[in-house]
């Protein structure tokens, strides 16, 4: 499609092409046509606005004519659109050896890279010049697909089947890559993409299925969880339901149905066996589905309510524990201070080594008797020391002598 690279403002698509949210594919198909022929570059070559309002009908058209994208802009907006362009998705058909040959390396070592339709085959089921074989229901055939080909099956129904339900599914034990369409009848007599499944490796085959039932069933989109996830990954336990969104096609009326097996191997032919049956033999599984899909439902809406308490409580939770951290700061801080004061009580200072040395110097001198001190500062003071304490020593010697003389005779 040219130009369906998106513009540098988005528009709502639904406003770009001047549809309602509840238009059909062929409503909207019309209304792009009409658009595209007003705005076509080849009819306005001096008119540089339609240029930029062609690419803008076409980015629109690009979301709302592909059913996966439509269903995600319709959910999460432009957001989903981004983030399903995140992953790798080409086409092909348009690649060469190389390329090709780059991606199935890629593939095999475990990165996904997401493929789209041939425009060819979307092109030719447009136009209604495909060829549509039978498959009854009850009934299975088996074939090989070139890559990037598509082989059609009509499946009819009566009144009974189509209020029973009918499941449709391809296995293949080659292991070989495939998408299971369904094609709902143009206007025209064509066939437009309404619904598409890859296929997933289960044990040793790969498989694909749609199954369509008398009450509303759904789909589990991954592409929701991821953008929530995204967006908050602590809320990823309270976003993983979110992405269960009723199918667009539930049930089938009596008449004829189109399914496609394509051929999305890198490339070799893609082997497979599609088979439908009636889904009566199912009713047990059926009303098991039905009974699940409203527990999901309704646990999901509690969530959402919890969710709302678990949030009060997380934000109380984070209040209380900055309270408690400030508390122990002040607590700490406040016994910190009164130790500070409490030990100026009860220990005592260290003192330093010559005020140590002169405090002892100190109290040797003051313990003295007053009498010694003048003892012996006064012999100094009239300069005669030497000769009174001789003489003072003769007498003193001299009187003991004496006595001691006297006692003797």
């Amino acid at each position: 499609m040219e130009g369906s690279s998106a513009p540098t403002i988005r528009r709502d698509p639904y406003e770009v092409l001047c549809v309602s949210r509840d238009s059909s594919d062929q409503e909207i198909k019309t209304a792009y046509r009409k658009l595209a022929l007003k705005y076509h570059p080849d009819k306005n070559v001096s008119n540089p606005e339609a240029a930029e309002l062609f690419k803008e009908v076409a980015y629109s058209y690009s979301i709302l004519s592909d059913p996966e994208k439509r269903r995600h802009y319709d959910n999460a907006g432009f957001e989903a659109i981004d983030a399903e362009g995140m992953d790798m998705e080409i086409d092909l058909s348009n690649l060469g050896t190389v390329n090709t040959m780059f991606a199935a390396l890629f593939s095999k070592l475990g990165v996904p890279i997401k493929t789209t339709i041939s425009a060819n085959v979307l092109e030719e089921a447009l136009n209604g010049t495909v060829t549509v074989r039978p498959l009854p229901i009850g009934t299975s055939v088996s074939g090989k697909v070139e890559k990037q080909c598509a082989h059609f099956f009509g499946v009819t129904i009566n009144d009974q089947q189509a209020e029973a339900g009918i499941v449709v599914r391809v296995t293949s034990t080659a292991q070989s890559k495939f998408k299971l369409l369904y094609f709902e009848q143009d206007t025209n007599g064509g066939y437009g993409l309404a619904l598409q499944e890859d296929s997933e490796k289960t044990g040793k085959v790969t498989s694909a299925g749609m199954y369509f039932l008398h009450f509303q069933v759904y789909r589990m989109d991954s592409t929701l969880n991821a953008i929530a996830i995204a967006k908050d990954p602590e809320s990823a336990f309270f976003k993983r339901l979110e992405g269960l969104q009723p199918c667009e096609v539930s049930e089938l009326k009596a008449g004829t149905h189109i399914f496609a097996v394509y051929g999305d191997n890198f490339f070799k032919t893609a082997t497979y066996t599609i088979e439908a049956l009636c889904a009566k033999s199912y009713e047990d599984n059926s009303q098991k589905l039905k009974d699940i899909e409203a527990q999901i439902l309704r646990k999901r809406k509690e969530l959402r309510e919890f969710e709302i308490e678990y949030r009060k409580a997380l934000a109380r939770f984070q209040e209380a524990t900055n309270r408690y951290s400030q508390e122990k700061q002040s607590v700490d801080e406040l016994l910190k201070q009164r130790d500070a004061i409490h030990s100026s009580f009860t220990v005592t200072k260290t003192l330093s080594t010559s005020s140590v040395s002169g405090n002892n110097l100190s109290n040797g001198s003051s313990s003295k008797v007053p009498g010694e001190d003048s003892k012996g500062e006064s012999p100094a003071e009239d300069g005669s020391s030497d000769g009174k304490d001789k003489s003072a020593k003769k007498k003193w010697f001299n009187l003991n002598l004496k006595g001691s003389d006297k006692k003797a005779v």
